[in-house]
Parts: C-alpha cells; structure tokens; sequence
C-alpha cells in the first residue's frame, strides 16, 4: 500500500498574461522533484470571465526542452504555434505539445468562450524530456475527449479516463517519450476504489473538486496536492464529495534539471545556449 508522504496547499493565485488566473501547486524547484519527470503543474481557474471582445491569454513565447500538457475541464483555449499547428480545445480535450528544441506559441481563450464569457476551468502539465530527446524536432498532440478511453468503475462510482500510460490494460492516449501515467477519475460521492501504481515511483494526486479520504484516514481537500512514497503498488480513494482527481506518476529521468524561464535544460550552458538561439530567431516564426 503506497502511503501519504505529504500534502500541500495550493499557494495564492496570480496572473498569467490577462488570460489565466494560476495556482502553481509544484514545480521542479520544490517538492515537485518528488514527482520527476513532471516539472510543473499550473491549476488555472476556475475563473468565472466576463462576456468581451478581446479574448485574454498569453502572448507569443518560447519554450525548449520539454512538453506542455494542456488539460481543459471548462471553458475553451485556442493556441497556435510555430510549427503551424494549433487549434481549440473544449471540456474533456487535451493538448499535448512537445517543445523540444525549440517553439513559439500563444495561448488564448477561443472567441466564442470570450464572447459569450464563462468558467474557465483547466490544467497545465510541464514533462520533462530525457537529454537524448530535448533537441528532437517539435510536435503536437490533439487529443479530443471521444479519443481518451474511458473506464467505468465498479459498483457505479464512476468513470476515469487514460490520458497517458496504463491502466490495468487501458493504453492511454497521448504518445509519451518515457514511461508515465496521467489519469483523472470521476468519483461519485460514497465511492470508494482501489487504485493501482507502479512500485518505486511516486504519484502526485491533485483534487480538483471535492473532497476524498486517503487510506481511509488522510483527507485531501479541494486543491490540494498530495504526494505519496515510492513503496507500494496500490492504494484507497473515497469520495466525501462528488470529485474530480488527477493522479501523475512517471519512471524518474535521472539527469541533472537546469531551467530558466521557458527553458528546461540539463546545464547551464544550454541554458545560454537556448536563450541565444531564442534571441537571433531560431525557434521559427509564428503564423499569423
């Protein structure tokens, strides 16, 4: 049985262009090193956004060296990118970009979700890339929610879905450059599961709403992060409230983490490295 090694709140919320109100729960620099090959995790929202003709968001930046996991629960982000691709993404989707080398992308709110205003509900993953792989070429991943399998849990406590990885035989799918599990479960209040996890890895649950018991004894609140130890291949969740919880687990990347920035890298150098060939615009141009 994997057991609590700690649980951390979420810290105050702050801005990120004039598009997402952010909670950063962890990042590489703190207890987030636990979770590696998971670099950062940004809850933006829920913000409740105001009807308007200039869709908020984030302006055009770059990123190297790893990927972004985009993960929308409400509401609606549009994003294009230097590669030319991009597109919008609605309740359920996801949208998997490998940065790489090198890439330019903005990130906004669709027009129709800024004209008719709402919730905005949703989730940022960074993932680390092995060194091999941080100059490979940049890519993108549309994944729709009718494309993540879904599995319904016993006695009709609901669902959750494979994003990435394994769930005993269920293939997720996003296609991942190391081994690693990201997973949501739809938990009815009064339900209670088993869920299985790799021995030797850590995971990483966060309770995006409502509330679930651990273990039958640690209570994880809402926006919450909870961390649990590397030994054991299992673990309880109960549901005190109907909730929504994502759970992370990866086979560690065991090399040096050096990030600046936009820039994730495995030293110093290539960090200087990255912020240069930023600056003489070798990441491409974005399309308009």
């Amino acid at each position: 049985m994997k057991q609590l090694k700690a649980i951390y709140k979420a810290p105050e919320a702050h801005w990120v262009g004039d598009g997402f109100k952010v909670r950063s729960l962890f990042s590489y620099s703190n207890h987030g090193k636990l979770l590696n090959p998971f670099l950062l995790l940004d809850r933006a929202g829920p913000t409740k956004f105001k009807p308007t003709n200039s869709p908020g968001g984030v302006g055009e930046h770059p990123h190297r060296g790893f990927e972004t996991v985009t993960i929308v629960y409400e509401g609606e982000v549009a994003h294009h990118d230097s590669t030319g691709a991009g597109g919008k993404i609605g309740p359920g989707d996801v949208q998997w970009m490998t940065a790489a080398k090198g890439i330019l992308h903005k990130e906004y709110h669709s027009k129709n979700f800024a004209k008719n205003g709402g919730i905005l509900d949703m989730v940022q993953l960074w993932v680390n890339l092995p060194a091999k792989d941080k100059m490979s070429k940049p890519g993108y991943q549309a994944i729709t929610a009718n494309m993540i399998p879904k599995v319904q849990l016993a006695n009709d406590w609901g669902f959750m879905r494979v994003i990435a990885g394994d769930y005993n035989g269920t293939k997720g799918a996003a296609r991942t450059f190391t081994p690693l599990d990201v997973w949501d479960f739809y938990l009815k209040i009064g339900g209670a599961i088993t869920v299985p996890a790799v021995q030797y890895r850590y995971v990483g649950l966060i309770v995006l709403h409502g509330e679930v018991i651990l273990n039958g004894k640690q209570v994880i609140k809402e926006s919450e992060l909870a961390i649990l130890d590397k030994h054991g291949e299992e673990f309880t969740l109960e549901a005190t409230k109907d909730s929504v919880v994502l759970y992370l687990s990866g086979e560690p990347i065991n090399e040096p983490v050096v990030g600046y920035g936009p820039f994730v890298m495995n030293s110093r150098e290539e960090i200087m490295q990255a912020s240069l060939d930023y600056s003489h615009g070798r990441f491409g141009k974005m399309q308009s």
